[in-house]
């Protein structure tokens, strides 16, 4: 083997259930071995696991789905991580190509609007800290969702103050261009320029370095790299500029890149306002479905935990009360309000045969 084959290899404790003899383990083990690209695989019997080293082009996937055809399951379960830092879809496709490289995962879906992600993974393969290392590796910092949260600030106090103070900042550098328009000369000198456009590119706009240098380290590029080097390029030359140009009016580029930085805080703030909106309207719709559902079960009505509800199951709802899931009515008829979910102010007829929709109102 090579170097460039040790580098590549991968190591996974792969969960093996249903094997109850020594057959059952040479089985697995054979059918492990022929997919391409497994180096070695020893399965333990008392652990019910498997010990697999692979490189391309074999797969968590591929591996899994040759235990199923030899006879025997790979349990499997699904993490939820919050992840702060993305700002756009590029972040969102390099965290789930992150997520996905690490040994174990079978799929990452990573929501931009919630900053959540939701990772399906061979159980006990890949733990929440590989998963949090594949994250912060990709310049991004993620936590389980079953951590508390930190204290999170309201966008205006946070970001706000940033805009205002940007703008106010960038204002003096802007509006001389308006006078020129109007033969007025309002053009600052080009110190007073460097004083005012200094304060906005590095510490105002501080984040956009931070984050291009995680993005940087990471081998890639987002738009906080672009902002930081798009700016710093107009600043560096305008001190330059200001440095051997002795003439009365040198042309300086401290106003654009002071009004990029100002107009891009001004969309972050936005964008963070739109987050928060969405996510409480989430949150909101949530908190229609109730937590438990009435099951008709051998003729006795049982209440069971929301999750526990299947295909199949007779749900009853009794006036008042919320659909706890969607489904199609199979006795009874009455006039749901869906008010909160479709907008529709007065209640709908609903009859055998119908669908309704789960967190609607039974009126009758």
């Amino acid at each position: 083997m090579n170097a460039s084959e040790t580098l590549s290899l991968n190591s996974l404790q792969l969960p093996v259930a249903g094997m109850t003899c020594a057959s059952c383990v040479s089985r697995v083990e054979r059918a492990l071995a022929k997919v391409p690209g497994v180096r070695s695989a020893s399965v333990n019997l008392a652990t019910e696991s498997a010990a697999v080293e692979w490189t391309a082009p074999a797969t968590a996937d591929a591996l899994e789905q040759a235990v199923h055809a030899a006879g025997y399951e790979v349990p499997r379960d699904t993490v939820a991580l919050a992840i702060d830092g993305m700002t756009c879809a590029s972040c969102v496709a390099r965290v789930e190509k992150a997520l996905r490289r690490v040994p174990g995962v079978l799929d990452a879906q990573v929501n931009l609007a919630t900053e959540q992600a939701s990772v399906t993974r061979l159980r006990g393969a890949a733990t929440a800290a590989d998963l949090r290392a594949a994250i912060e590796k990709a310049g991004y910092v993620a936590r389980e969702l079953t951590q508390a949260a930190p204290p999170k600030a309201e966008p205006w106090p946070s970001e706000g103050w940033r805009v205002v103070l940007a703008a106010l900042l960038s204002a003096p550098l802007v509006l001389p261009m308006l006078g020129k328009l109007a033969g007025v000369h309002w053009m600052l000198p080009g110190w007073l320029q460097l004083l005012l456009a200094t304060p906005v590119q590095f510490v105002l706009g501080a984040r956009f370095y931070r984050a291009g240098w995680k993005a940087l380290r990471a081998g890639a590029g987002n738009m906080d790299l672009l902002v930081a080097l798009g700016t710093s390029a107009a600043y560096g030359l305008s001190v330059v500029l200001l440095w051997v140009d002795r003439s009365a009016m040198p042309a300086l580029y401290f106003e654009s890149s002071a009004i990029v930085i100002t107009l891009v805080l001004l969309g972050k703030w936005l964008e963070s306002r739109a987050k928060r909106q969405t996510t409480a309207a989430l949150r909101a719709l949530q908190a229609l479905k109730p937590d438990t559902a009435r099951v008709r079960r051998d003729g006795a009505d049982v209440d069971v935990p929301l999750d526990t509800v299947r295909v199949g199951d007779l749900v009853v709802v009794r006036p008042g009360e919320r659909v706890p899931v969607d489904a199609r009515i199979e006795q009874g008829r009455s006039h749901l309000d869906e008010s909160l979910l479709t907008g529709e102010s007065l209640p709908v007829a609903r009859g055998v045969g119908e669908p309704v929709i789960g967190g609607a109102i039974n009126g009758d």
